[in-house]
């Protein structure tokens, strides 16, 4: 079964009398386990796309699904729910909190479980070795380098193990290494954790990481790309 099953989507902002189409009934399966980059220009619904994925956004019409759920028709407290158990988010920028140390940002996310505190920092130290930071528990933002708080930030994304990771350009702000260690390390969380990632990003060397390419248009699908083979989307 599919883990996203994106199906006849649209999306539709209405400013004054114009109405502007972003999603125009598009259909998309990610199977459970993949590594899908989302690409495509600037104003071709690519985020929006993933935020209507990851609950975030509501669709103007169609129906997504994860596992079991049907994300389109839970309510706002509904959502917010499953948002906290089903998906990590993962952003260009890191959005960690400064005066909080590496560890206790991962933390963050299990505040709304029932885990004990020793057992929210079990957690959270568990995730930082995962991404290679066990020993930069202890460090604030400002003590590390913008590879490491974007390895924080995928540390806080996968310490509910979610069931879809979401990530939105998360290397567009690192430099060129910061970047492939990033792309190294989603990589690994697909393959050795099979972490179903969903990925938006307009760098061609990041989206080759992915398995999958899809390639957006206005909207609609446009090609699709599987390890080299060009399809129709």
């Amino acid at each position: 079964m599919a883990t996203v099953n994106v199906q006849n989507l649209r999306k539709v902002y209405r400013r004054d009398a114009e109405e502007i189409v972003v999603l125009d009934g598009l259909s998309l399966t990610v199977p459970d386990g993949e590594f899908v980059a989302l690409m495509g220009p600037s104003g071709s619904g690519k985020t929006t796309l993933l935020n209507a994925i990851a609950g975030i956004d509501r669709p103007s019409s169609g129906r997504i699904t994860v596992g079991d759920t049907d994300v389109t028709s839970l309510t706002e407290s509904e959502l917010a729910r499953w948002r906290s158990r089903h998906v990590g988010f993962i952003f260009q920028f890191y959005n960690l909190i400064p005066v909080l140390s590496a560890v206790e940002n991962v933390e963050l996310p299990l505040l709304l479980t029932n885990l004990s505190k020793a057992q929210r920092r079990e957690r959270a130290l568990t995730a930082l070795r995962v991404v290679g930071l066990a020993d930069r528990a202890r460090h604030y933002p400002r003590q590390l380098s913008g590879g490491q708080e974007q390895r924080v930030a995928i540390a806080r994304a996968i310490v509910t193990d979610p069931s879809v990771l979401v990530a939105d350009e998360p290397t567009g702000d690192l430099d060129a290494k910061s970047a492939e260690d990033i792309l190294t390390l989603l990589d690994t969380l697909n393959q050795s954790f099979k972490k179903t990632i969903v990925m938006v990003t307009h760098d061609p060397r990041a989206a080759a990481r992915a398995h999958v390419e899809r390639h957006l248009e206005k909207g609609v699908l446009a090609s699709s790309i599987i390890r080299g083979e060009v399809t129709p989307a």
